[in-house]
């Protein structure tokens, strides 16, 4: 009992001590309970609603990315953009393509980068290497900020571990790494889908934003109206499971159609120097008409049994797999994915860039592929990663560079020449093989094959190009009939040097700077670029000269 007495008197001695004691309580770890400064100081670690060291680790990434592409792709990243921009703010005599003469392309995707070359211009630091970079670079921001935003999408859709192996997948993609950084409309259209389809109201999004995403989309159709394609499963989707379907018609639709539809009029009102519905004339041309088939055609099936499997390239098993496995509330991804193929299928000119645009969708479905795994994950990461490294250095670094190595050549040519209007350049390769004066920045008469569609209808039409591949020589021959008009820069495929060698001696060109191309030559196409200069130097393209000579 005496015992028991002395148990109870020490511990109510120590629950009175106690009581004089500060008690100190467990913090609680959920959002619920942070405070106005706490949910502060968490934003400002935020930058496009991420993680800050994600968003600079993806910008820092793509920026890796800008510079280990070195290659060309195709004429239009140069000639579509970056040429026609030079030409608005430097005015150097221009041959210009055909697309801007018939006013099938409008001029508000190269008003961006023009606008970059006037800032350039207006602090002193138009340098050629700036003019070449800077626009490359600010794509390459642009495809950082997609991309944070698929990540972040994804996240909002399902859970952090989906999002991260989709946006793994993205990051990996060897077509992404190839174009996301070249200054093609279509990057620019894959840009647009991608930030358009983070505030499309996809079942789970909490990001949802109607005028936001109809404005992206609607700027993606202005700068290259193909956008439609993709886009047209989507917003019959919407407006089928809109309760207020007229008001998402006259309060949404309508303002932000009109509202970018007229920025382009008037853009395009400035440049051309009338009105033009540009949009209408691209899509008469490539659909109506189908006169693309002038750039080359292909069977129907090209898109499902090439096109499609070369750019997902080792990611195709992986979507396929991710296909079965996703939830059915994302099936209207892989909607989109298939209509746009069929859409493209029906045209009868393909390329790969084409179908860039719903290349990010996929990613969604080899991420859900690769949160599945589980026995075959690492191994299955390994050989995305490698296979896709492999092929994106490869064709950044090495397939396709010597049309832009030449470049540089003619750089030194000009800027070693102290009497710049003395040398001049003909490009004897299929038109718009190279850039023109946006990677030269001299006033260097320059010249190339020319390539216009026929629009008169004539069964055995050639243009230039045509008909100096037909006969080389002869075409040499007859067009450089004298000594004074011979250029003092000849530049060709290597495929060709044989066949004008007779040519090359009788006129003294020598061979002086030889660039690797491809391995993979074909038709018209040779492994290496060859540069020859001539003795003699003479007059060429007077005309020209005296354009060149008021900018000097």
């Amino acid at each position: 009992m005496e015992r028991g007495r002395e148990d109870a008197s020490l511990t109510l001695r120590g629950l009175q001590n106690r009581s004089h004691e500060k008690i100190k309580l467990r913090k609680r770890k959920s959002t619920l309970y942070f405070s106005t400064q706490e949910k502060n100081a968490r934003r400002r670690g935020d930058l496009l609603g991420e993680n800050i060291h994600l968003v600079l680790f993806t910008i820092a990434l793509r920026i890796l990315n800008c510079f280990l592409v070195q290659t060309s792709f195709v004429p239009d990243e140069y000639w579509q953009s970056l040429e026609v921009a030079h030409h608005m703010v430097f005015k150097y005599p221009l041959w210009f393509l055909f697309q801007t003469i018939k006013r099938l392309r409008s001029y508000t995707y190269p008003l961006i980068f023009a606008s970059i070359y006037k800032i350039l211009h207006l602090l002193g630091k138009d340098s050629v290497q700036l003019l070449i970079w800077i626009p490359r670079l600010a794509q390459a921001f642009l495809s950082a900020v997609a991309d944070v935003r698929l990540y972040s999408l994804m996240k909002q859709l399902e859970n952090q571990e989906v999002a991260r192996w989709v946006f793994f997948c993205q990051l990996c993609s060897w077509f992404t790494w190839y174009c996301c950084t070249r200054t093609l409309t279509n990057t620019m259209e894959t840009v647009l889908t991608i930030i358009a389809l983070f505030y499309y109201p996809l079942e789970g999004s909490k990001s949802m934003n109607s005028v936001k995403y109809s404005s992206l989309v609607a700027l993606a159709f202005i700068i290259r109206p193909t956008a439609v394609i993709p886009w047209t499963p989507l917003l019959f989707r919407h407006f089928c499971q809109e309760p207020r379907k007229l008001d998402l018609i006259l309060h949404h639709f309508l303002p932000v159609g009109f509202a970018t539809l007229s920025l382009s009029l008037m853009i395009d009102r400035i440049f051309f120097g009338q009105w033009t519905l540009v949009q209408f004339n691209f899509l008469k041309f490539n659909v109506l008409q189908n006169l693309g088939t002038f750039y080359g055609s292909h069977p129907w099936h090209w898109y499902f049994s090439q096109g499609f499997p070369v750019i997902l390239g080792t990611h195709l098993p992986f979507f396929i797999h991710g296909c079965y496995l996703a939830p059915k509330r994302h099936r209207i991804l892989l909607v989109t994915v298939l209509w746009t193929l069929l859409v493209y299928s029906m045209l009868s000119h393909k390329e790969f860039r084409f179908i860039y645009p719903v290349l990010p969708f996929c990613m969604v479905f080899c991420g859900y592929s690769l949160t599945h795994l589980k026995t075959w994950k690492k191994p299955a990461l390994s050989f995305l990663f490698l296979s896709n490294l492999f092929l994106a250095l490869y064709t950044g670094l090495v397939h396709q560079r010597g049309t832009l190595d030449v470049m540089s050549h003619i750089q030194k040519v000009c800027y070693n020449n102290p009497n710049k209007s003395s040398a001049s350049i003909f490009i004897m390769m299929p038109c718009h093989s190279t850039p023109y004066y946006s990677h030269v920045h001299c006033p260097l008469p320059m010249r190339f094959l020319q390539c216009p569609p026929d629009l008169t209808g004539k069964s055995q039409y050639l243009d230039e190009a045509d008909v100096f591949y037909l006969n080389p020589l002869n075409w040499l021959h007859r067009e450089f009939h004298d000594d004074a008009s011979l250029p003092t820069h000849l530049i060709t495929f290597s495929i060709l040097a044989e066949e004008i060698s007779a040519f090359l001696i009788s006129s003294n060109y020598n061979r002086t700077a030889v660039f690797f191309h491809t391995h993979l030559p074909e038709g018209r196409i040779g492994s290496h670029v060859y540069v020859y200069e001539r003795k003699l130097k003479g007059k060429f393209n007077t005309k020209m000269n005296s354009e060149l000579s008021e900018i000097n």
